[in-house]
C-alpha cells in the first residue's frame, strides 16, 4: 500500500532513489543538521537581546520558551551565561554549520556527477544491448538528444529536485524552531506562507506543460540536424540547402519561444519571492503588536527563524518550478530507459567452441510485422565456401544475411550454427567471429592503423597482423606510400580516401579480426567498374580462407563463388555455380546477358 502510494505521488523521488539509494538519506541528513546548526545559531541572539534590556547583566533564557534546553545545556556543561559565552556559542554554531555546507557541497556534486555517469553508461549498455530489429524502426533523433541534451537537463532536474526538497526539509527545521520560540506568530506566518503556494499553482502547471513541448521539439531538432548532416552532399548538389535550412530554423525558433516562456515564468517566481515574503512578515508583526500585545523581542528572534522559513519556502518554489521546466527531459529518460529493457535483445549463454565450420536454415520464415519477407527456406553454408545471393530488389537478400548475422531473429523455423540454435548462442560472442561489409563503409575520424585495428594497443603483434591484413586487402602499396603511413589519419567518412580504398580499408578491419566467416552486402555496388574488379580480386584472394557470403547485382562480382543462389519473393528459387546457372537458369541467363559478360 505505502509502496503504491510512493510509487504514485513520487515517482520522480523514485526514479532517482533507484539510482541513488542510500545517497538520497545522506543529502537529507546534511540538510537537517545544517538547518538545525544555524537555529542553534540564530537562537543565541535572543539572549543578547535580553542582556542589551538588563545593561549587559546575566540573563536566564526563559523567553526562548521551548529552546531554553540550549541554555540549560550550556549552564550543565559549567558555562556562565555572560556576553563571552553567548557569542563563543554563536561563533561555534556558525563555524560548525560552515563546515558541514562545505562538506555537504562536496558530497552533493559527487553524487550529482555519480549520477549523471550511472546515466550515461546504463544509456550506452541498454543502446548497445537493444534489439536490431527494434533500433531500426528507432528515430535517431530521439536517441541521440535523450543520451546528450536530454542527460544535462536531467541533471538539472535531479539538482532543482533535490534543492527544493532541501529546502523543503529547512523549512520545516525553520518552522519548528519558530513554534518553539512563540507558537502564535509561527501559526500566522505559516497561513501566510501556505497562501502563496496559491498563487504559484498556475505557474507550475504551465512550466510542465512547456517542458514537455520542449523535450518534443529538442528530439525534432536533433533528428533534423542529423539528416542535414547525412545527406548533406545531396542538399549541397540539389541548391535545397536553403530549404532545409528553413526546416531547422522554424525548429530552432519553437525550441527559443519555449524556452524563453519558461524563463519568464522563472523570473516572475524568483521577483515574487522576496516582495511576497516581506508583506506576510510585516502583516504578522503589526498583527502580534498592534492586536495581540506581543513582546518585540521573542518576535524579532521568531521572525529570524520565519524570515529563514519563508525564504527556503520561496526558493523552493523557484527550485520546484525550475524541476517542473526539464521534468519533460526526465519524463523522456525515464520512458527512454524503460524501452531500452523492454527491447533489450534477448542472448543465449552457449559459447561457440572453436571455428564455424557450418551454417543452416531448416524452414526459415520471416516477418516485418505483417509482411512476409522469408518463406520456408532451407540452406547450408559449409567453411571456406563463398556463396552469393542474386535476385531483384525485395527478394529477402539483405534480410537473410542480417538473420546470417545475428542482427534479426527468424519468426518460425531454425537457424543453427555449428548444429546448434542460434537462440541458445551468446550472440556477441557469435558475431565476433563475422565480419560485415555494406556498400557505405565504415570508416572513422581517426589513422588507419586505429581504423582497421579498432584501436588495438599499438605493439609488435598488432602492427604484425596490421600489415598482414593490410597485404590481404590489397592496400600495402597504398599505404607504404603515404607520408605517415599507418598514423595517417583519415577524415570524416574517408573524405580523403577513393570508393574502393574505403571498402578495402573495411575489409582489412574484418579480417584483422580474425573472423570465420566474411559478409558482403552490395559491398561493391557503389563503385565502378575498374575499382570494382580491383576489389572483386581482393575478395576472390580470400577464397578458400574464408566463408565468403556476397549479395551483388552485378554478376561480375560472384562469377567466381563457389555457390550462387538465386532469390525470388523471400525463396530460394535455384542455385548451382556460375557455369550450372547459366547453362539451367533462364533467369540468370538472362541477367548475364543484360550485364553483357
Amino acid at each position: 500500500m505505502i509502496k503504491r502510494i510512493v510509487s504514485k505521488y513520487f515517482e520522480s523521488f523514485v526514479y532517482f532513489y533507484s539510482y541513488l539509494r542510500h545517497r538520497v538519506f545522506v543529502v537529507v541528513f546534511f540538510s537537517i543538521l545544517i538547518g538545525v546548526l544555524d537555529g542553534f545559531g540564530l537562537s543565541m541572539f535572543l539572549p543578547l537581546l535580553e542582556m542589551v534590556n538588563s545593561s549587559g547583566d546575566g540573563v536566564d533564557g526563559s523567553s526562548l520558551g521551548k529552546l531554553q534546553f540550549i541554555v540549560n545545556f550550556i549552564e550543565s556543561i559549567g558555562f556562565d551565561l555572560d556576553l563571552v559565552t553567548v557569542l563563543s556559542f554563536m561563533v561555534f554554531f556558525f563555524l560548525f554549520k560552515g563546515v558541514m555546507q562545505y562538506i555537504s557541497g562536496v558530497y552533493k556534486v559527487k553524487v550529482q556527477q555519480w549520477f549523471i555517469e550511472k546515466i550515461r553508461v546504463q544509456n550506452v549498455k541498454g543502446l548497445n544491448n537493444l534489439s536490431y530489429k527494434y533500433f531500426a524502426k528507432s528515430d535517431v533523433g530521439r536517441i541521440q538528444n535523450t543520451m546528450t541534451g536530454e542527460v544535462e537537463r536531467v541533471a538539472g532536474a535531479y539538482f532543482n529536485y533535490f534543492k527544493a526538497f532541501e529546502y523543503a526539509v529547512l523549512v520545516t527545521v525553520y518552522m519548528a524552531f519558530a513554534f518553539s520560540m512563540n507558537s502564535q506568530f509561527a501559526v500566522l506566518v505559516t497561513i501566510g506562507g501556505g497562501l502563496t503556494n496559491f498563487l504559484y499553482k498556475k505557474l507550475y502547471q504551465n512550466t510542465k506543460g512547456l517542458s514537455r513541448e520542449l523535450t518534443g521539439e529538442n528530439n525534432v531538432f536533433q533528428s533534423l540536424v542529423i539528416q542535414n548532416v547525412a545527406n548533406y552532399k545531396y542538399l549541397k548538389a540539389t541548391g535545397t540547402l536553403k530549404k532545409y535550412g528553413e526546416k531547422l530554423k522554424s525548429s530552432i525558433l519553437k525550441i527559443k519561444e519555449n524556452n524563453v516562456k519558461i524563463g519568464e515564468l522563472d523570473s516572475l517566481l524568483t521577483a515574487g519571492r522576496e516582495p511576497i515574503l516581506i508583506i506576510v512578515v510585516a502583516t504578522v508583526i503589526v498583527i502580534q503588536t498592534s492586536f495581540l500585545g506581543s513582546d518585540l523581542g521573542p518576535i524579532l528572534i521568531s521572525l529570524l527563524f520565519f524570515y529563514r522559513a519563508l525564504n527556503y519556502l520561496m526558493q523552493m518554489q523557484v527550485r520546484w518550478n525550475k524541476f517542473l521546466g526539464v521534468s519533460g527531459s526526465l519524463e523522456n529518460m525515464q520512458e527512454f530507459g524503460k524501452e531500452l529493457r523492454r527491447n533489450k535483445e534477448e542472448k543465449g549463454e552457449l559459447e561457440i567452441k572453436g571455428e564455424i565450420s557450418e551454417l543452416e536454415f531448416k524452414d526459415i520464415n520471416f516477418y516485418y510485422e505483417e509482411n512476409r519477407v522469408l518463406r520456408d527456406l532451407n540452406l547450408k553454408i559449409e567453411k571456406n565456401k563463398s556463396i552469393a545471393f542474386v535476385g531483384e530488389s525485395g527478394s529477402g537478400k539483405t534480410t537473410l544475411v542480417n538473420i546470417l548475422a545475428g542482427l534479426l531473429p527468424v519468426t518460425s523455423g531454425e537457424y543453427l550454427v555449428n548444429r546448434t540454435n542460434v537462440n541458445l548462442l551468446n550472440i556477441e560472442k557469435l558475431q565476433e567471429n563475422i565480419g560485415y561489409i555494406t556498400q557505405d563503409p565504415v570508416i572513422f575520424n581517426e589513422t588507419i592503423f586505429n581504423n582497421v585495428t579498432f584501436w588495438s594497443k599499438k605493439d609488435q603483434k598488432s602492427l604484425d597482423r596490421f600489415w598482414q591484413v593490410i597485404k590481404e586487402a590489397a592496400l600495402l602499396d597504398f599505404v607504404e606510400n603515404l607520408p605517415q603511413k599507418e598514423d595517417t589519419v583519415l577524415e570524416n567518412n574517408g573524405a580523403n580516401l577513393s570508393g574502393g580504398q574505403r571498402q578495402r580499408i573495411s575489409i582489412a578491419r574484418e579480417l584483422f579480426k580474425e573472423i570465420d566467416i566474411l559478409i558482403l552486402d552490395e559491398a561493391t555496388s557503389a563503385l565502378d567498374s575498374e575499382t570494382e574488379k580491383a576489389i572483386q580480386k581482393s575478395i576472390d584472394d580470400l577464397k578458400g580462407k574464408y566463408t565468403v557470403v556476397v549479395v551483388a547485382h552485378r554478376i561480375s562480382t560472384i562469377k567466381n563463388a563457389d555457390s550462387i543462389v538465386i532469390m525470388n519473393k523471400g525463396q530460394i528459387k535455384e542455385k548451382g555455380n556460375y557455369q550450372e546457372l547459366l547453362k539451367g537458369s533462364g533467369y540468370f541467363r538472362k541477367l548475364v546477358e543484360l550485364q553483357e559478360l
